[in-house]
């Protein structure tokens, strides 16, 4: 990836895994909604080689702007290659239980605001036979659990709709890459304790351009999740059901 939209620059994924692409020499559409945060992991990519680097304070809640903001991107850098999808909330499954409000936020950010980037994206990648698609969701989309069934839902909602999308574009040459993270030791996750599951943003940013060199369609990072993953979702719902997860 050479001409790069990344959307939600500011988190901790993005930040690391834009430091790698502008060492690669990549040019660089950055978006977040803080200001003064965008300027510093912009500033960052600078002075580790990115060929270009321009940068949009916005609220990707804001449905209405995305159209508007791919093609801003598009003329900024003189066309798009890649685009890495990293934004999103984590939630609080509680306050979600007793408020559709709080659920809807959740499903608001992690989804509907994805699928409504991606489409113009795709359409757009699609009409030029190329490029690639990364999108962030979490192992907590392959199934739903009580501690957090509400962001799954919003991941695993994700996942199916970038399942349809990469069938779609398979033919184009257009690449779609689901990125499926563990526990990342970032903000986010900041109020958990931590354990050895825990992995650091930068090695899931190696992750993440690793799969995209090799054109992974769906990767586990770390790879440990893969079969961690494949005996959670086997588990008999008659049994899954009675455990505390």
């Amino acid at each position: 990836m050479k001409k790069v939209l990344v959307l939600g620059a500011t988190s901790a994924i993005a930040q690391a895994t834009v430091r790698l692409l502008a060492a690669r020499g990549a040019a660089l559409y950055l978006v977040g909604r803080n200001p003064e945060r965008l300027q510093a992991v912009a500033q960052d990519a600078r002075t580790r080689g990115a060929a270009r680097v321009e940068t949009e304070a916005l609220d990707l809640d804001d449905l209405a702007r995305h159209e508007a903001l791919v093609t801003r991107a598009e003329e900024a850098l003189g066309g798009l290659d890649g685009a890495l999808l990293a934004h999103g909330i984590l939630g609080d499954q509680a306050q979600a239980q007793g408020s559709y409000a709080e659920t809807e936020k959740v499903l608001h950010t992690n989804f509907l605001s994805a699928v409504s980037l991606l489409t113009p994206l795709a359409n757009r990648f699609e009409s030029q036979k190329a490029g690639t698609l990364v999108v962030i969701s979490s192992v907590a989309g392959d199934r739903g659990r009580q501690s957090n069934y509400v962001y799954g839902a919003s991941k695993g909602a994700l996942n199916v709709f970038l399942q349809g999308l990469r069938n779609r574009l398979a033919r184009s040459g257009v690449a779609v890459v689901t990125v499926k993270p563990g526990f990342v030791d970032t903000p986010m996750t900041a109020a958990m304790k931590k354990n050895p599951l825990f992995a650091s943003p930068e090695a899931v940013a190696r992750g993440i351009v690793r799969a995209v060199e090799t054109r992974q369609d769906e990767v586990y990072l770390p790879d440990f999740w893969r079969p961690i993953m494949f005996l959670i979702r086997g588990i008999p719902e008659r049994v899954f059901k009675r455990l505390k997860l």
